[in-house]
């Protein structure tokens, strides 16, 4: 019991305060949280203890309030695209990635946070697989941990790779430099491999996940088991553009959950509880990161600077394009008074009221920043599977599409469209239902497609950037000047 409370208390304290050291100390070759691995490999239960340190790593703050975890990583990504909407400078946070800046300054500190933080949630997987063996306890234990080990290296390498990477072009060798591979915690340097070497990876982790995986139930979905590496199986899927792979996993991913009812979708969104929620983070009333979360950049309702001078907007355009019977339409404001949110919710005292801004997100309260994140919905799975079986010319797409969208409107009719026009009808219902979950630049960058944020409510001097043509090197985030420093063999990207 007490080596148990040592390792956690490692585990939490050390994570909290690694973005508050030197800047190099993630590129040093120390294993997971700083802990011996002999400790944290020793039993089944320890390799628990580093499964759960790893879940809470994905919303701890790191030294900054823009640096809130994978809640942030979505923030910069949605600043990035089109449909999500600055409306004002407010405290300048993500003001920089909404200006193509930071993703193209190889020196930034913000530039470098995913970069360091993904490596370090691979580096704690690391310690989990490759020590595994030695582990005293039941067999069973000990796979859902590497199991869910696995997801989390396959996710780490594949959110970096969309990154730091030129994109996956499917049907060609794909021979572009990609990210280093890390499968050890004494990595030593290495060049960079190429983008399909690091998808073929990502891949093998997720297979071998789903087999160690098979049986596990998990305590809350916080917790990975076979249907999150399932679901990811089809993200990544639909990247590289196989499609019959991109429907397979799509379909299988979502078994055992259900789509949220209207009512709950427009009162309860944010409640990873939902059936209709896979993978998320709950963080508890003790572990709350104020300013940090994502809640205080992307709720309507907390009360912090960020949100009161600049709450977060949809794009008009696409809000115009939402039927009105389409309870998506109600998530936003286009007068921003906001005059219909759920019950018991108010806006922050002394907040500005602006246009088209979104009540999709909703904290504990104006004083209360806690939230559920939510990393993959089984809406992202219908939406998969619809896409995927469009492009291959599946007549079946219409219907799953159908099944899917009747839920959000009873209104909607059983589509006509075939082909490409088809497709567009999918993508247009996956930016409504994503918008703000951190999709939307991705999406751009896979497909090849231009930045376009014309004609619609961003303010230029505060985008600066409009238009970005498709293509473009600054769709490629540098690497980071530090990483380059400690292994002079990784190549920069143009």
């Amino acid at each position: 019991m007490k080596t148990n409370n040592r390792l956690i208390l490692l585990i939490l304290v050390f994570t909290s305060v690694f973005f508050n050291s030197c800047e190099k100390d993630f590129l040093e070759e120390v294993p997971t949280e700083d802990i011996a691995s002999e400790t944290a490999t020793e039993t089944t239960e320890n390799l628990f203890l580093v499964v759960n340190g790893i879940h809470r790593s994905l919303y701890i703050t790191y030294g900054s309030n823009r640096r809130g975890g994978v809640g942030a990583f979505m923030m910069q990504v949605e600043a990035l695209g089109e449909d999500y909407v600055m409306t004002d400078r407010g405290n300048n946070r993500f003001i920089n990635f909404y200006k193509w800046i930071d993703n193209r300054d190889a020196s930034d500190s913000d530039n470098l946070f995913p970069y360091r933080v993904y490596y370090r949630i691979i580096r704690n997987a690391n310690t989990i697989i490759n020590g595994a063996d030695q582990a005293v306890g039941p067999i069973e234990q000990r796979n859902a941990a590497v199991g869910q080990a696995l997801i989390y290296r396959a996710w780490a390498h594949f959110q970096m790779v969309q990154l730091y990477a030129k994109r996956y072009v499917p049907g060609e060798t794909n021979s572009q430099l990609g990210i280093p591979i890390s499968l050890t915690v004494d990595q030593e340097p290495a060049e960079r491999p190429t983008v399909e070497a690091v998808y073929a990876q990502v891949n093998k982790d997720l297979d071998d996940a789903i087999i160690a995986l098979e049986g596990y139930t998990r305590p809350n979905k916080s917790h990975l088991d076979k249907s999150i590496a399932q679901g990811l199986k089809a993200r990544i899927a639909l990247v590289q553009g196989n499609y019959a792979t991109a429907a397979q996993f799509a379909e299988i991913a979502r078994v055992g959950y259900a789509l949220m009812s209207r009512d709950d979708y427009f009162n309860n969104f944010s409640d990873f509880t939902s059936d209709e929620w896979m993978w998320g983070s709950h963080i508890q009333e003790d572990q709350t990161t104020f300013f940090s979360s994502y809640g205080s950049h992307i709720s309507r309702n907390f009360s912090s600077n960020n949100i009161r001078r600049n709450p977060k907007a949809i794009n008009s355009t696409l809000y115009d394009a939402i039927p009105d019977t389409d309870i998506r339409k109600l998530l936003f404001d286009p007068t921003g008074e906001h005059l219909n949110l759920p019950a018991g919710v108010t806006l922050p005292p002394g907040g500005v009221l602006k246009p088209y801004t979104s009540q999709k997100f909703i904290a504990e309260g104006t004083d209360d920043s806690r939230m559920d994140v939510p990393y993959m919905r089984v809406s992202e799975m219908y939406l998969i599977e619809a896409e995927a079986k469009a492009r291959m010319g599946d007549a079946l797409a219409a219907n799953v599409l159908f099944n899917y969208a009747i839920v959000r409107d009873p209104s909607y009719m059983l589509s006509t469209n075939t082909g490409t026009a088809l497709v567009d009808e999918i993508l247009l219902q996956r930016r409504w239902e994503l918008w703000g979950e951190g999709f939307r630049w991705y999406d751009l960058k896979r497909m090849d497609l231009p930045l376009n944020r014309n004609g619609a409510n961003h303010i230029p001097s505060l985008a600066v950037e409009l238009d970005i043509p498709a293509g473009d090197d600054r769709w490629q985030w540098l690497i980071p000047q530090d990483a380059i420093n400690a292994n002079p063999l990784l190549k920069q990207n143009d």
